[in-house]
Order: structure tokens, then sequence, then C-alpha cells
């Protein structure tokens, strides 16, 4: 069978900028970020940032039966999904059809379940554990949780590679479709916000300590950046086959047209630029188009020094010229399993509207960050038919989806 075209016919985002696709790029225009200090993280001794991006919009309310197996990034999950759902037009019989299936990730399953579990093993009381608990928990809760709530029978495809686990899910999603195995399929990513991240990064020394002045940061990019901060979110997809959506009369939104993900084989935090490069030059070729032809690059632009530079060292490699790029971390932090599907979102907005947003907080380009067209101060009209979007992860998982405009 030859390759098949994959398009998108629906976005759904749930994210600290606004609980919709059209209200999240709304917010890009404003250059304001949504960084808060936390007063309740000064709670924990020894973390040193205080520093979140919280959703704070009002959120649709399930009833307890529907949510009853769901932590809190399942329920993102599901408040994302049924935007994208709606915006497909798909019928409940052409969801649990077994032509559609469903990859999501995250880069973990709820937090409060294990620490119930963690309750249980202490006390020796099994007063905290439900029949729902491990359900909320467990790594695969996203993609299943989506699946029971709307009955699917296709592939489940469970992407949990912290900050690569949406964009994975999209490129997982996209090649199923791609070479025949499914026609539909919901992807996306989806994180809940925990002290628990801070902590990760805190022993990394990876966290922005601005906590007395949020709004300048993170600053990706920037010589005076000083770490990232984490955010919480939800972003869903809903791609389909060309023929398979012409069909029903669905609106196109973008064409998938490049994926490629590679793993760099060397160390689990340090980032490798020569594989990060592959992973680009991959996609690039999955395309089948040359690299002139992309216009601009959604960066994963952590605000980490280790990161910026590899990522921005990589970009340059592969493209040789100084291509536009910014990072929407810099408006919500690092929603961390969601960024990739949440900055997918807003890359194929930007490509529709040929308005592209800055990186905030960005004033002095890290000299040891690659040359590149850093888009600062304000967003830039760039006419282009290509965007890419690349995410990098923990465990050397690197990611690169490029999204064609549909004319």
């Amino acid at each position: 069978m030859s390759a098949r075209r994959v398009v998108v016919t629906g976005m759904g985002v749930v994210s600290p900028l606004a609980n919709s696709v059209d209200g999240a790029f709304d917010r890009l225009h404003e250059y304001k970020n949504c960084i808060i200090k936390k007063d309740d993280l000064e709670e924990y001794d020894g973390l040193n940032s205080h520093l979140a991006s919280v959703v704070t919009a009002p959120r649709p309310q399930y009833s307890r039966k529907v949510i009853r197996t769901m932590g809190e990034v399942s329920i993102l999950a599901l408040e994302a999904t049924e935007q994208a759902v709606a915006q497909s037009k798909l019928t409940p019989e052409e969801i649990q059809k077994p032509n559609l299936g469903i990859a999501y990730g995250s880069c973990s399953g709820s937090i409060n379940p294990l620490l119930d579990f963690y309750s249980f093993m202490v006390s020796k009381k099994m007063a905290n554990i439900t029949s729902g608990t491990y359900l909320k928990m467990m790594p695969q809760t996203t993609a299943v949780n989506l699946s029971i709530f709307y009955k699917t029978h296709g592939r489940l495809v469970p992407t949990g590679t912290a900050c690569t686990s949406g964009s994975l899910a999209i490129g997982n999603a996209y090649e199923l479709i791609k070479y025949g195995v499914q026609d539909v399929m919901i992807a996306g990513g989806a994180e809940e916000f925990s002290p628990t991240q801070i902590a990760v990064f805190d022993t990394l020394f990876a966290t922005s300590l601005r906590n007395e002045n949020p709004e300048l940061t993170p600053s990706p990019y920037d010589i005076d950046r000083d770490g990232l901060v984490i955010g919480e979110g939800a972003g869903t997809f809903i791609l389909e086959e060309l023929e398979h959506a012409k069909a029903r009369g669905a609106e196109i939104f973008a064409e998938v047209v490049g994926y490629c993900q590679n793993t760099d084989g060397t160390h689990v935090t340090n980032p490798n630029s020569e594989m990060m490069a592959e992973a680009l030059r991959g996609a690039i070729k999955d395309a089948k188009i040359s690299p002139s032809q992309i216009g601009y690059v959604n960066g994963h632009g952590t605000a980490t020094k280790a990161g910026d530079i590899a990522e921005t060292t990589a970009t340059r490699s592969v493209f040789e010229r100084n291509i536009p790029i910014s990072s929407i971390k810099s408006y919500i932090g690092h929603t961390l399993g969601a960024c990739g599907a949440i900055e997918a979102a807003m890359s194929v907005k930007s490509l529709n509207d040929n308005w592209y947003p800055p990186t905030l907080n960005l004033k002095n380009p890290d000299p040891a960050c690659a040359e590149l067209d850093y888009i600062m101060g304000e967003g830039r009209k760039i006419e282009s038919e290509y965007v890419m979007t690349n995410n990098f992860a923990f465990g050397g998982v690197n990611t690169s989806l490029i999204f064609k405009k549909w004319n």
C-alpha cells in the first residue's frame, strides 16, 4: 500500500492561556506570560522554585460516574479532546468504529493516587485505596480513560515519554494512518501540575528562581535565563486520512507531512545535539521537501542552558540559515507531557494566520546559542507553506513534526 495523506480535522487545548485553541492563540498576541508565584510551594522545605503556570479559566463539570477512574491529568485530556471532537464533527457512531484509534500520553498518571498507595504502605491500612486508585495513576491512564469515555475499539497507543509524550502521540497517530492501520486517530498529551515536578528539575538546578518576578521568566535562549517553570494543560488533535475526511465533508485545518522520532542513546538527561539534528532531518525527509521550504520553527525552548544550546545548534546545522524560531514555553512554562500537543496546535494556528509569536523575555540571545532569527519583542507576519515543531525529552527522546498549510 502506498503512503496515505494525513490531515488535521480537529484541535482542542486546555492551558493557562485559555481553554480553547482560538482563545489560547489570541492570548499570545497580548505578550504576557501566565507564570505566577504559588505561595503554598513555600511549605516544601528545600524547594527553591515557587513558580508555576496553571489552568485558571472555568472548566466543564463532569459527573462522578464519568470521572470515577480519572485523575486530574485524565480530566484535562478529556476536556481538550471534547473540544477537538466537536470541531471535527465526528459522530459517536464514527468514533466507535474499529478504524479509529487513540494515541495519548503524559509523563505519568495522577500523583494523589500514588500518595494513597504510599499511605497504604506506611499505615498498613486500606482506608484510602479504592477500585479506581490504580486506574488514576497508571501510566496509560489518559489513553485508556479516553477510550472508555468514547467507547473506541481501534488501536490504543499510550505514550509516556516525558516532554515528548504529546508530540510522540501525534507522530505515532500520523504513521498509523499514513500506513493504513487506522483511518482516524485521537492524539495528544496532558499534564496536571504537581510540586513533585518542580522538585525533579530543582535537583538538576534547572528551575527558575525569579520567585518575586514571575512576569520575567522563563526566558528561553536569553543569556540571562535562569531555568524553566512548570506548567499544566492538555492538547488534542483529530488526525484523519485525507479521503476519509473528504468523504464525510470534514473541515481541514492543516496536513501532517513529516515526522521523525529517534533516541540519543547517550545520556538520560544531557541533550545530544547531533541526534536532535537527525530527528529534524528525518522529518524533512519524510515530508519530501527541502529545509528552505520551512518558514518557521516552533522551538522546544525550555530556558535551560544545555537544552537551549543543544537545540539551537541542531536547528542551525539542519537549516544552515537564520530561520525564524520562538518558544511558546515563554508564555505558559513547560507543560511536560502536554507541551508537544499544545505547541503543535499553536503552530497550526500560526500557519493559518500567518502570524508567529515572539519568545517573551528574550532580549539578549545567548552567544552560545546558534545563530538563528529569534523572534523577539512582538509577533511577526510570515507567509509560509510549512512549519516545524520540535520537542526533546528525558531519556534522549527527540521528535519533529512538520505541518503544511491546507489550501
